[in-house]
């Protein structure tokens, strides 16, 4: 039989070594099981060598056990969908963002939740900075801008220029067939 001394780090034994990647965690969570199942060394000790608490070793095997290696493998956490901003609550925020373009982003979560939609006004504010439904805000000039122009006397000066935009339209005589 050989002997396996088993770590986080690597497999060693008498013959050689294996050693154990920082981004394997199946391969350093099963070390630990079986070091955990199948060595002398007390639980406590063993846990501790793979920084792992007890409860979490117990949790571990529980899942070995019910699934398989390949239930070590830890899944995404946080929530899994976005259960505020689904697609119903951001076609009523641009529904109500086009019937009202003055309305604030408050008023518009007011008014989802007046409809029973579970809404913060961030919520309203993210869906409306995502697809660019900002308000329209005018440009004013610069103070820069207003200084450099009055700087270039030559633009003041000129006549205006002579085109069709001066002229004025008249409308053609209807004719016989139309």
């Amino acid at each position: 039989m050989i002997a396996l001394e088993l770590s986080k780090e690597q497999i060693r034994s008498e013959y050689g070594t294996l050693p154990i990647s920082e981004q394997d965690e199946i391969t350093r969570k099963l070390s630990m099981l079986i070091a955990g199942q199948c060595g002398n060394e007390p639980l406590d000790k063993v846990v501790a060598r793979f920084d792992y608490s007890r409860q979490r070793y117990f949790q571990l095997l529980a899942l070995f056990r019910k699934e398989g290696a390949r239930a070590l493998l830890s899944s995404k956490r946080g929530p899994k969908s976005k259960y505020r901003r689904t697609q119903e609550v951001v076609c009523q925020v641009i529904r109500h963002r086009f019937l009202d373009p003055e309305a604030s982003t408050k008023v518009i979560a007011q008014k989802l939740r007046q409809c029973h939609f579970h809404v913060s006004k961030r919520t309203v504010d993210r869906v409306i900075a995502q697809y660019g439904l900002q308000k329209k805000t005018l440009s004013v000039p610069s103070a820069a801008t207003a200084d450099r122009d009055r700087d270039l006397p030559h633009l003041q000066n000129q006549a205006p220029r002579k085109g069709r935009r001066n002229q004025h339209r008249t409308r053609r005589p209807p004719t016989a067939g139309g």
